[in-house]
C-alpha cells in the first residue's frame, strides 16, 4: 500500500493515501529517494486521507509526488551485542 507526498515542512511530512488505507499512529513509512530509503513516522491524522508524519533523518532529495510506502510495523533499531 502506498501513498504520495502532497507536502513538505523540514521534517514535517504530509503523506495522502487513498480512502480506507491510512496507515496507523507510530507506524514507520519508507520513501527511496536518490540517497537511499528514508524513514519516517505517522505522527497524526490529518483528515481527507492525509497523515502528517516526522522524518528520521534529512528530507533533502524528497519532494511532492513522491511514492511513500507503508511498513505495517512500528520503527525498528538493530541492536548488537555490543548494546546489550
Amino acid at each position: 500500500m502506498t501513498g504520495r507526498i502532497v507536502q513538505i515542512s523540514g521534517s514535517v511530512i504530509d503523506v495522502k493515501f487513498q480512502a480506507g488505507n491510512l496507515p496507523s499512529i507510530n507506524e514507520a513509512l519508507t520513501v527511496e529517494t536518490a540517497d537511499g530509503r528514508r524513514v519516517m513516522e505517522v505522527a497524526q491524522h490529518i483528515g481527507h486521507d492525509m497523515v502528517r508524519c516526522i522524518m528520521l533523518a534529512s528530507s533533502d532529495g524528497m519532494s511532492k509526488g513522491m511514492e511513500v510506502e507503508r511498513t505495517m510495523g512500528s520503527i525498528r533499531v538493530p541492536v548488537g551485542t555490543s548494546v546489550l
